[in-house]
C-alpha cells in the first residue's frame, strides 16, 4: 500500500452521494477540486435527486475530467456508496458528504498519514461541526474505545482500497450505521490514524441534531458490536444480518414542533458556548415552537 501508481490509475478516489442537494453541492465540490493534493478521481453518485443537482454535476464534469458521475433512482447512502466504491480506481478510498467541506490540505495530509504506516487501515481527522448558516458549534477530535465511537465524521475517512474490499465493504443490509459497520470490519485487518489537525466541516442537518433515526442508530449499533465477536458462518451472525436489513425508515418523518424547538435549543446552546450573540435566535425560535421549554427560557436568562 505505498505511493506508486499503477497503470495510470488515480492514487485516491474521492467518493460521495448527493440527493437534491444543490444549495451546498457547488461549495463541496470546489472544496474537493481545490485540495493541493491534485491526483484523485471524484465519483459522484446522483440518487435520485429531483432539484437542480443533475445540472451543477454535469456542469462540473465538463470542466474536470476527474469527476465521474454514476445516476441511479433514490436508494439511500448504502446503495449509492456502494455503487461509486465499486468503480473507483484509485489506491485509497476517501469519504465526503455534500454540504460538507474538506480543507484543502486534507487528502495530502491523509495520504502521507496512511503511507507512513503499511499496517494503517483507516485515516481520519478532526472535523469541525457546523450550524444551518455555517455558525461554528464544536470540534471533534479522534480517539478510539471498545465500542469504536471514535471517527469523528463519516466524510472524514480515507481508507485504501484493497482493504476495503477484503472487508466486503459497505453492505446493503445497513441503511444507517453503514460506516460503523465499515469500521469495525476495517478494524481487523489495520490500525486507525488520526491526523491531529482538523481537515474537515460537516453541516449538520435537521435530522442529525434531532435524531429522527436514533432508535434505528442505536438497534444498529448493538447489532454491530454482536457481529465484530462473530465469524461469518456462525448462523447467529447470518440472523443478525437479516435483523439488520429489516432496519429502515418508517415513512417520511416531519419534524413536530416539539423536535423542532429541540434542534432549535441544541443549536442555541452549542453557539452560546461559542460567545456566539447568534444564540438568542434559536432559543427564541425554540420558544416559538415550545413556549414551555423551560431550558431555553433558563439559557436566555442566566
Amino acid at each position: 500500500m505505498g505511493n506508486k501508481k499503477m497503470n495510470n490509475r488515480p492514487v485516491i478516489s474521492v467518493v460521495m452521494s448527493v440527493y437534491n442537494g444543490e444549495k451546498y453541492l457547488s461549495e463541496t465540490i470546489d472544496s474537493i477540486l481545490n485540495q493541493t493534493f491534485k491526483d484523485f478521481e471524484f465519483i459522484i453518485v446522483n440518487d435520485g435527486s429531483t432539484d437542480n443537482t443533475g445540472v451543477i454535476l454535469q456542469e462540473y464534469a465538463k470542466k474536470d475530467p476527474r469527476i465521474k458521475i454514476i445516476r441511479q433512482e433514490n436508494q439511500g447512502l448504502t446503495k449509492a456508496l456502494i455503487a461509486g466504491c465499486q468503480i473507483a480506481q484509485g489506491e485509497y478510498i476517501a469519504r465526503q458528504d455534500c454540504g460538507d467541506i474538506s480543507k484543502p490540505e486534507r487528502l495530502g495530509k491523509q495520504f502521507k498519514y496512511i503511507i507512513s504506516d503499511k499496517e494503517c487501515g483507516l485515516v481520519s481527522c478532526g472535523t469541525n461541526f457546523l450550524g444551518p448558516e455555517g455558525e461554528f458549534l464544536y470540534t471533534l477530535n479522534g480517539k478510539i474505545n471498545h465500542d469504536f465511537d471514535g471517527i469523528t465524521h463519516h466524510g472524514s475517512a480515507l481508507f485504501p482500497a484493497v482493504l476495503y474490499r477484503e472487508a466486503a465493504g459497505y453492505r446493503s443490509e445497513f441503511y444507517f450505521a453503514q460506516d460503523l459497520d465499515l469500521w469495525v470490519r476495517l478494524l481487523k485487518k489495520g490500525k486507525v490514524y488520526f491526523c491531529p489537525e482538523t481537515l474537515y466541516e460537516a453541516r449538520l442537518g435537521g435530522d442529525q441534531i434531532s435524531g429522527i433515526n436514533r432508535n434505528e442508530q442505536i438497534l444498529l449499533k448493538r447489532i454491530i458490536l454482536a457481529l465484530r465477536d462473530l465469524e461469518p458462518s456462525d448462523p447467529i451472525y447470518k440472523s443478525l444480518l437479516y435483523k439488520a436489513s429489516l432496519i429502515r425508515p418508517k415513512g417520511k418523518r416531519e419534524a413536530s414542533k416539539i423536535r423542532k424547538a429541540d434542534q432549535m435549543y441544541f443549536l442555541g446552546r452549542c453557539l452560546k458556548s461559542q460567545g456566539n450573540s447568534g444564540y438568542r435566535h434559536y432559543l427564541w425560535e425554540c420558544i416559538k415552537n415550545d413556549p414551555l421549554h423551560i431550558k431555553a427560557w433558563l439559557s436566555l436568562i442566566i
